[in-house]
């Protein structure tokens, strides 16, 4: 049986990844290829950051051109990448400014930050306090596994940093608790990814951004996972009707580029003022070539409608398989972030998927994360059902 490993002791990295036995060395669109040779179907997109496919042409020859020209300065420049890729964030959400960084977990530092600066500096008065919500994952710096509503990725890290408190998920009833204790912020995702791809439900997303526009309380949705046209739309707040103060993105906005952001509404932005925040590396010419470029091809090409029509299709092979084995409880998530629930043992099929030349994802030990790029086909979705059911008969004959 395929097994993850922990690394070596006489590695020279450290043990923070237990890997699958598997080395990957090239990539196109949805597939990957490890130093045997071998093809497999990537259902993974570098987890949700590959939403392009591999090595997208778009993205490729927009950084092969950057690369010939300039590679970092400082932000103590202008940077006409960086501003470019800010203005088609603004244009294409309901914010007015941007801050870039190098990650997620930067990213929402740096709304976590700006939470608390515009309590002290803007508002003035109140908490400077940020609320999220239980199966959470916002990072793994000390203030984003803070955020995160999940104690076994807290667990050996105490003290965490004060500041933040923990309501339940798509509870209505505890959003009373807001109107009292009146946060700086709330933080929250449209679908809890790592959480076990549960989404935000309608009702309860709509009082909760009553509750913070009546009560001068930052709405901020973390984007990381969802955005970048994952759930079929550029970002998934848009399909629920609501308008975020403050929300984060990164993985998806540059094809595999680090790269990350937020962005602002002005009310929010005006508490960042020279000095306030900063990145060395944020922003720089070669993430916001592959950025700009990613963007670009989102907005100007067919990959959000096809992505769209993927889901639909992939619903419907999904329910299939559903309808054949037991194992599988329920199918739930948006656009193409999908989990599929199981009685038990996604951890077991993720690794019989390899065998079968398929790479999926858990989320969590009864959720099996599948996370296909944007302009994903229909023969590609039909290949993946197929090693999909492999994996699922040989876990149930005990292979």
């Amino acid at each position: 049986m395929t097994t993850t490993q922990p690394l070596s002791l006489t590695s020279p990295l450290m043990s923070t990844y237990s890997r699958f036995p598997v080395t990957l060395v090239k990539g196109k669109g949805s597939y990957v290829w490890d130093d045997q040779g071998v093809k497999y179907l990537d259902f993974t997109s570098g987890i949700a950051t590959c939403n392009l496919g591999h090595v997208p042409d778009a993205v490729k020859q927009k950084v092969e051109e950057q690369l010939q020209n300039l590679w970092h300065c400082s932000n103590l420049y202008h940077i006409p990448n960086q501003e470019q890729l800010a203005a088609l964030l603004t244009a294409n959400s309901c914010g007015d400014q941007v801050f870039f960084c190098n990650s997620g977990a930067e990213a929402n530092e740096a709304a976590i930050k700006l939470a608390r600066r515009y309590a002290n500096k803007v508002k003035g008065s109140g908490s400077s306090e940020v609320v999220t919500f239980t199966q959470s994952f916002h990072g793994r710096t000390l203030a984003t596994l803070s955020a995160t509503g999940q104690e076994k990725i807290q667990h050996g890290f105490a003290p965490l940093m004060p500041g933040f408190s923990y309501l339940p998920f798509n509870d209505i009833q505890a959003l009373d608790q807001l109107a009292v204790r009146k946060p700086a912020a709330v933080l929250l995702e449209m679908i809890q990814g790592e959480g076990g791809v549960i989404p935000a439900e309608q009702e309860w997303v709509n009082e909760l951004a009553q509750v913070c526009q009546e009560n001068d309380i930052l709405l901020m949705v973390d984007e990381i996972q969802t955005g970048m046209g994952r759930t079929g739309t550029l970002f998934a707040y848009q399909q629920y009707g609501i308008e975020p103060d403050v929300i984060s993105i990164a993985k998806g906005l540059g094809s595999g580029f680090p790269i990350g952001a937020i962005i602002a509404k002005e009310k929010a932005a005006k508490a960042f003022e020279p000095g306030s925040h900063g990145s060395t590396f944020g922003g720089n010419p070669l993430a916001t070539a592959a950025g700009l470029a990613t963007i670009t091809y989102l907005l100007d090409s067919n990959v959000l409608d096809n992505a769209k029509k993927m889901s639909e299709y992939l619903d419907v092979q999904l329910q299939s398989l559903k309808e054949k084995y037991t194992v599988i409880k329920e199918i739930r998530g948006k656009g193409l972030l999908k989990g599929l629930v199981l009685e038990s043992g996604a951890l077991e099929i993720v690794q019989k998927a390899i065998g079968n030349q398929l790479l999926i994802l858990t989320a969590g030990p009864n959720v099996v994360r599948i996370l296909p790029p944007l302009p994903v086909t229909k023969a590609e979705i039909d290949e993946f059902t197929i090693a999909l059911e492999k994996s699922i008969q040989s876990t149930e004959k005990g292979e």
